[in-house]
């Protein structure tokens, strides 16, 4: 049986478990010494969802292992002055990724403090300086995706006012990617209404996390760094037991053929397969046909979201039709709005895999999903963009930092 990774990928060598157990810290141009006082933060147990049940991480210092991205181990002093100069903040709207990139980075979250008032505004205050730091403010503007793009912005503002030196918006799921071109007459492009939002907030860089499009970088004047959470389901289905001979990866509409190509590629360069689909009206949408074999085989679906679950559920449904042993949907942003949960517990897939950009409330698990962590991702890219690095050498190309 052979590996589900290509051999040129360097994703090949690392297991499941190091993925989402384990610290990973870049390589710094200084070296940082741990002290009694720094931040005691090592994951010990994957934040994954498995069977819709949630497993709590353990947190110790003991049990810090190698970066799986990086060749070096490098500890944390988080008490130096370069360091101090590094400030990640959290909103309302994944407390808990944010909590678990600043443990990964060996840093704490700063402290802020956000409040409705009772006629709904919100009120935004740092509770620490930032005066000449670099600030990191995490968050998604999943739904309630106006709330909280609001709150974002008003982040943004405070620090600005407080003199922050650089303030990076981190947007693991950017609403509104959706709308980033006219379809018909006399329709917004919402996609550039908020970067111009989030620019003339103060935001100095946006990370990004899977935008929906490329051409959504390009409505930034500010620089965007933008990762994928690929290496994550990658890593994950690599410990698979799945012959690489019977998979095949299916793109559930023709926009996505490219990304399911890449992904494919990725995995021993699998055959591709396309569902052709026709979409009548928003979060509506109708299979025509299948372009591609499938018969026989596990299919894995890629995309980059699910919302509805329309259009993955009834690929999923032909893909069945047209002979398929299993199939798997993997997805970086879980939006999951209703119907979806219905649809995705169905029993139509095998496994549904995500990660955690869009936190997912507990009252939505279901036996098939599966949850992996992109906190060490990000986390290192936030180390990487502090550092002025790139992630264009190996084994950080595959990162997709620019």
């Amino acid at each position: 049986m052979t590996s589900l990774l290509h051999s040129a990928s360097p994703f090949s060598l690392a297991s499941r478990e190091s993925l989402r157990t384990r610290t990973f810290l870049p390589n710094r141009s200084c070296s940082r010494i741990a002290t009694p006082n720094g931040v005691r933060c090592n994951v010990g147990e994957p934040l994954k969802y498995a069977n819709g049940k949630p497993s709590t991480p353990l947190l110790k210092t003991e049990e810090m292992a190698p970066n799986f991205l990086a060749t070096e181990t490098r500890l944390v002093n988080a008490t130096t002055k370069n360091d101090t100069r590094l400030r990640i903040f959290s909103g309302t709207a994944n407390p808990a990724l944010s909590q678990e990139i600043a443990c990964n980075m060996g840093l704490e979250l700063g402290k802020i403090k956000i409040k409705r008032f009772a006629d709904g505004e919100i009120y935004v205050q740092l509770q620490e300086s930032v005066r000449g730091c670099d600030v990191y403010l995490v968050q998604p503007t999943c739904p309630p995706a106006n709330e909280n793009l609001m709150e974002l912005l008003i982040m943004i503002d405070a620090c600005r006012r407080a003199s922050a030196k650089n303030i990076t918006a981190v947007i693991p799921y950017f609403g509104y990617a959706r709308a980033d071109r006219k379809t018909q007459g006399r329709e917004s492009i919402a996609a550039k209404l908020i970067a111009n939002l989030i620019t003339e907030a103060g935001a100095n860089r946006v990370l990004a996390c899977d935008l929906h499009s490329g051409q959504s970088m390009g409505y930034f004047d500010i620089p965007v760094d933008h990762v994928y959470g690929q290496p994550v389901i990658l890593d994950y289905l690599a410990s698979k037991t799945i012959c690489s001979d019977d998979l095949v990866v299916v793109s559930p509409d023709v926009g996505g053929v490219a990304r399911a190509r890449a992904f494919a590629k990725k995995l021993s360069d699998a055959p591709l397969a396309i569902v052709d689909k026709r979409r009548h009206g928003h979060n509506v949408a109708e299979v025509m046909n299948l372009i591609g074999d499938v018969k026989g085989k596990v299919a894995v679906m890629v995309d980059d979201m699910i919302d509805t679950a329309g259009t993955i559920t009834k690929g999923a449904a032909l893909l069945h039709q047209e002979g398929a042993r299993e199939v798997y949907a993997c997805s970086t942003h879980a939006v999951f709005s209703p119907p979806a949960i219905e649809r995705l517990s169905s029993g139509l897939f095998q496994e549904v895999i995500i990660t955690n950009t869009i936190p997912v409330s507990e009252q939505n698990y279901f036996p098939q999903l599966t949850i992996l962590s992109v906190a060490n991702l990000l986390g290192e890219t936030i180390w990487r963009v502090h550092d002025d690095c790139s992630g264009v050498v190996e084994p950080f190309s595959t990162l997709g930092i620019d």
